[in-house]
């Protein structure tokens, strides 16, 4: 079991930037593979980027482009540094994480709001 702990969320004007980070215990997060889920008002949990152990990134197609996702292993840590946000990125944001495949890992973080307003 890995605990995954978000932070970085908040409230920031339509065309704002920010970042996100997602701090993991223990001593194996260089193998897992880590991704980032976003869930806003009355949508279904959706994937927003993905990283894995190699250095593999995908992204939804909402936000290619505008986010970039990375890791620092060292720190424990991955991020997602968010620009050019939109209000419809207005979501809670979720960090996952696995040694097996991302979709079918239980380790979730307890998610940070984002709120994209004027």
């Amino acid at each position: 079991q890995v605990e995954l702990v978000e932070s970085g969320g908040g409230l920031v004007q339509p065309g704002g930037s920010l970042t996100l980070s997602c701090a993991a215990s223990g001593s194996i997060f260089s193998l897992l593979n880590m991704g980032w889920y976003r869930q806003g008002p009355g949508k279904q949990r959706e994937l927003v980027a993905a990283i894995t152990r190699i250095g593999r990134i995908d992204y939804g197609d909402p936000v290619k482009g505008r986010f970039t996702i990375s890791r620092d292993n060292p720190k424990n840590t991955v991020y997602l540094q968010m620009n050019s946000l939109k209000p419809e990125d207005t979501a809670v944001y979720y960090c996952r994480g696995g040694i097996g495949e991302l979709v079918s890992s239980p380790n979730w973080g307890q998610g940070t709001q984002v709120t994209v307003s004027s």
